[in-house]
């Protein structure tokens, strides 16, 4: 009995020992959760650190208006009509005639200084290349074998001078010794001046190879492709229709500027670095803030008016060339400003325009596609507009700048 008693005993510890399956997995299922949890957490932390990169990367997006000058009232003293024009505008072509076999860009691009823009047969050139190098190769050889001829002949010579004395040699043989020596140094010298001829023949014939390979010579866009792959180029008119003079138009958009005709009688009235307002006949409601560059100093005695040139002095992708635009010379900034009541070299910004940036009052401006933050000093408030010095009129100035905006960062100029 008392052997059943602990065989029972025995197995009710057994018992109490065994784990229930249904207790481990309950035990296991929160373990499960949790590491579930935080995988999900550390993708979503992830996506979160990926987004943030890519829109560094794509730059911060911002929206942007003008600094404007001050204006008292009537202070326009003139309008002009005229065109937007570009100072540097260029219609790109081969420097020699051919046939076009590449082209690699389109019309609208944008296209570096330096940057290939097409390519013509070279076949030609490249044979009188490999010519011209076959014929330095030919004259350097021929200099070589001269000048092994002429070390002989010296020697020949210092000999013959050695055994002259000793009467071993006649007069005559001493003689023929000097005149070949004498021969074979003119030949080395002639033979020098062939290489030089050959090396120049063969940098012309690489001149030429290269002007098989048209470059873009200043960075713009191309705003006109007029020849395509196949066509016939020269540097010169083919006439007849059949020969392409151009490959492309390239335009500086950063040199952008305005041409406007004064009437004479009123010329009087503009002046070199006068201030100015321009308003595009595409934007109405656009005031572009310019300033006078020149006045051209002839008159078109058919229309009885003087070419004024003004620079606008907001950069933006929305002015492009030849459209119209109305411009109004202003009075000078300092009379303006003396009559808005501001002080002199300040402008209008919005009030949403100015952060604080490390304890200092900040305006946040756009150069390229870049953000640069300007210290400034703020003026009278006028409504929404706030007057600060330290920026110049017609600065593109960032609106409602977010907190995380620094200078240098990268920009996403958002349109309205």
């Amino acid at each position: 009995m008392s052997g059943d008693v602990d065989s029972n005993n025995n197995h009710q510890l057994l018992g109490q020992l065994k784990i229930d399956r249904s207790e481990r997995e309950a035990v296991h299922a929160p373990r499960t959760l949790w590491i579930v949890v935080g995988a999900l957490l550390a993708l979503a932390l992830l996506g979160a650190l990926a987004y943030f990169f890519l829109a560094r990367a794509r730059g911060v997006p911002v929206k942007t208006t003008l600094a404007e000058a001050p204006q008292g009232t009537s202070s326009a003293v003139l309008q002009a009509s005229g065109y937007v024009t570009a100072e540097r505008e260029a219609t790109v072509s081969a420097e020699i005639a051919g046939m076009l076999t590449h082209v690699y860009f389109q019309e609208g691009q944008f296209v570096h200084r330096g940057q290939v823009l097409a390519k013509l047969d070279d076949k030609a050139t490249r044979a009188a290349l490999q010519q011209a190098d076959a014929q330095v190769l030919a004259t350097e050889a021929q200099l070589r074998q001269y000048q092994v001829q002429w070390v002989q002949a010296r020697r020949d010579l210092a000999r013959d001078q050695a055994l002259i004395a000793q009467h071993l040699v006649s007069e005559q043989a001493l003689q023929q010794a000097q005149t070949q020596a004498g021969a074979l140094a003119a030949q080395v010298l002639t033979q020098r001046r062939e290489v030089s001829v050959a090396r120049a023949a063969r940098l012309a014939a690489a001149v030429q190879e290269n002007y098989t390979v048209v470059h873009a010579p200043f960075s713009g866009v191309v705003v006109d492709k007029p020849a395509q792959v196949g066509e016939m180029i020269s540097p010169f008119f083919g006439g007849g229709g059949f020969t392409q003079t151009g490959i492309a138009t390239i335009v500086d958009m950063h040199s952008l500027e305005v041409d406007v005709d004064v009437n004479e009688a009123y010329i009087d009235r503009v002046r070199a670095g006068q201030p100015a307002v321009a308003v595009l006949d595409a934007y109405p409601n656009w005031r572009i803030p310019a300033h006078v560059i020149a006045i051209v100093p002839t008159a078109n005695k058919s229309k009885a008016t003087v070419r004024v040139r003004v620079a606008l002095q907001s950069k933006d992708p929305r002015i492009l060339p030849q459209m119209g635009v109305r411009v109004s010379f202003l009075q000078h900034r300092d009379t303006a400003a003396a009559r808005s009541g501001m002080p002199s070299g300040m402008v209008w910004v919005p009030v949403s325009s100015v952060a604080r940036r490390d304890g200092r009052t900040v305006v946040f401006t756009v150069k390229g596609e870049r953000a640069q933050a300007h210290p400034v000093t703020l003026g009278p408030q006028r409504g929404e507009l706030q007057a600060v010095s330290g920026i110049t009129a017609g600065s593109a100035v960032v609106r409602d700048p977010p907190r995380s905006l620094a200078g240098g960062d990268r920009l996403s100029i958002e349109r309205e």
